[in-house]
């Protein structure tokens, strides 16, 4: 089997950089495209030069249909819309479509999974090894400690974040749901402002702070009578989002069809 064609989406953006570079420097992968929005000022140039790794030969285009011929697999930090359009894509190339986008709605998530009938396609709301197995252990504890410890999840992120919370949070939120047996959308509780009551028991609640230039962190809170534990992943360098995302779009390449996310790709919800 040759090289694993690669594209990236979103190939102007932090990700994108970190990506290009970290596929230029690895063996038995190769870029073939590199995709931005039709109104972004990196068109035309050579992916590898704006990211700092040299030429490669491949110019950030806007033409997603052109670039998925001939290409094995796309890796994708954009926007939801631009997503669901190369979920779409992927489903049709019946090649593999790696999602690290946040801020998607039902809506979006339904179809994802549609396209998902004919792609492989992973989708995380944090494609880091750390961060995937802090969601086992979150998990684990919700399911030990029960509805006597309380649980709220802080993150943290850069100024520019335009979701909240996370996808990492939301994650988070989930593996802890999962541990207690409920839905997250039925004990979810964000934004608390004003004369808000006592704390309804069994609630997972979720704060989120902007600042400065911060990667990511996250802290899983569990509060107990006369105790407290917390599981705290901290996120110093982009590099680790583009390795697992990497990684992922390896792992997926010979998978059957499907929705998978980041634990099936490590394996880290395995008994």
């Amino acid at each position: 089997m040759g090289d694993m064609r690669l594209i990236v989406a979103g190939a102007a953006g932090r990700m994108g950089r970190a990506l290009v570079n970290l596929i230029a420097a690895t063996d038995g992968v190769t870029l073939v495209g590199a995709l931005e929005g039709p109104e972004s000022q990196a068109l035309g140039q050579d992916a590898g030069t704006l990211a700092g790794c040299g030429p490669l030969g491949v110019a950030i285009s806007s033409d997603a249909l052109t670039c998925v011929v001939g290409a094995d697999g796309i890796i994708d930090f954009t926007t939801p819309r631009a997503s669901l359009e190369l979920a779409a894509l992927a489903a049709q190339a019946r090649i593999v479509h790696v999602i690290g986008t946040t801020g998607f709605s039902a809506e979006d998530l339904r179809a994802i999974a549609a396209a998902a009938h004919h792609a492989v396609i992973v989708k995380s709301g944090n494609m880091s090894l750390g961060v995937n197995l802090l969601a086992a252990l979150v998990e684990q504890a919700a399911h030990a400690l029960g509805s006597d410890y309380d649980i709220e999840i802080v993150e943290t992120h850069h100024r520019m974040k335009v979701d909240a919370p996370s996808g990492t949070a939301l994650l988070l939120g989930e593996a802890a749901a999962r541990g207690r047996g409920v839905t997250l959308a039925d004990k979810s509780v964000r934004g608390r402002d004003g004369a808000t009551g006592v704390r309804e028991s069994g609630a997972i609640g979720f704060a989120s702070l902007r600042g400065g230039t911060v990667v990511g962190e996250h802290a899983v809170i569990f509060a107990g009578p006369g105790e407290r534990l917390e599981l705290v992943h901290r996120a110093e360098d982009r590099g680790i989002f583009a390795r697992g995302a990497l990684h992922a779009a390896r792992w997926g390449r010979d998978k059957k069809p499907g929705l998978y996310t980041m634990g099936d790709v490590l394996g880290a919800y395995q008994g």
